[in-house]
């Protein structure tokens, strides 16, 4: 699998009256794993869901590899909730979107064999997800996401629901995903211990309407793993970032407070 490039250029959404994302542009190179950060509320979802294909009527370029029709085969997508089908075994769940795709048995199962393998659930094939652990069942998510060859990964907070310690190991195992295949990725996450961690450059969004406050380059040394967390190097970096996000955070800290006293809401962008 090679790498793809993924362009975004003056992308705007507005939900009525509510800007959820204004005058978005970024190029991600093919290869590149992008981490994006920010607040909630700053559109990070909306801009995934442009990117996948799930929102459209936007303003503004979506391109992959200088095309901008853009077919939502092209794009993986691994979200925070709990997607495994609890009636089908990892191997069954895997191979799933090659049994729409009406691939025969044989093959398919041989390449979800292939993919199992390579997120680590090797003697674990025919279990089903209510027998293994959340980080478990992420990675047969990751796993069955991958089975169609998608030219770009998103992954939306696909960790949140593990703890710190599990977070840390599941990204390890990503990463070897990432540098084995080759593949394109962008990450949404609320933690910047796992931005740091992953990307090879960090979007870091303001609070709503969501734009582009800056766009960090991590100059870590690859293979990253876990242990680098510990470094002095990793630290800086997430000093940086929180100064970043400190001011956006407080922004929606106190619009959540203001809606809350006068009885409102919003929707999640």
């Amino acid at each position: 699998m090679i790498g793809h490039s993924l362009s975004l250029q003056n992308v705007t959404k507005r939900f009525g009256n509510l800007t959820a994302v204004e005058d978005i542009s970024f190029d991600v190179r093919p290869r590149e794993f992008i981490s994006v950060i920010g607040p909630s509320g700053c559109g990070k979802s909306t801009l995934f869901n442009i990117i996948g294909g799930f929102v459209g009527g936007y303003e503004g370029t979506l391109l992959l590899d200088g095309q901008a029709k853009v077919a939502r085969r092209s794009i993986g997508m691994v979200f925070q909730e709990e997607s495994t089908f609890p009636w089908r075994t990892t191997l069954q769940n895997v191979a799933f979107p090659l049994e729409v795709a009406g691939v025969p048995q044989k093959e398919r199962e041989a390449r979800a064999r292939e993919l199992i393998s390579l997120v680590g659930l090797t003697g674990f094939e025919n279990n089903y997800p209510a027998e293994m652990s959340g980080g478990m069942r992420q990675r047969t998510a990751i796993a069955r996401t991958l089975a169609f060859d998608p030219q770009v990964l998103l992954m939306d907070e696909p960790f949140a629901s593990l703890d710190e310690q599990t977070r840390l190991l599941v990204g390890d195992k990503v990463l070897q995903i990432h540098q084995q295949l080759n593949q394109t990725s962008l990450l949404i996450t609320h933690n910047i211990t796992e931005a740091v961690q992953l990307a090879d450059r960090i979007l870091v969004m303001t609070y709503r309407p969501g734009r582009i406050k800056r766009m960090v380059e991590i100059k870590l040394p690859r293979p990253r793993t876990s242990e680098i967390v510990s470094s002095e190097a990793f630290g800086r970096y997430v000093a940086q970032i929180w100064s970043d996000l400190r001011e956006e955070a407080s922004r929606g800290l106190s619009d959540s407070e203001s809606s809350v006293r006068a009885g409102g809401g919003g929707p999640k962008t």
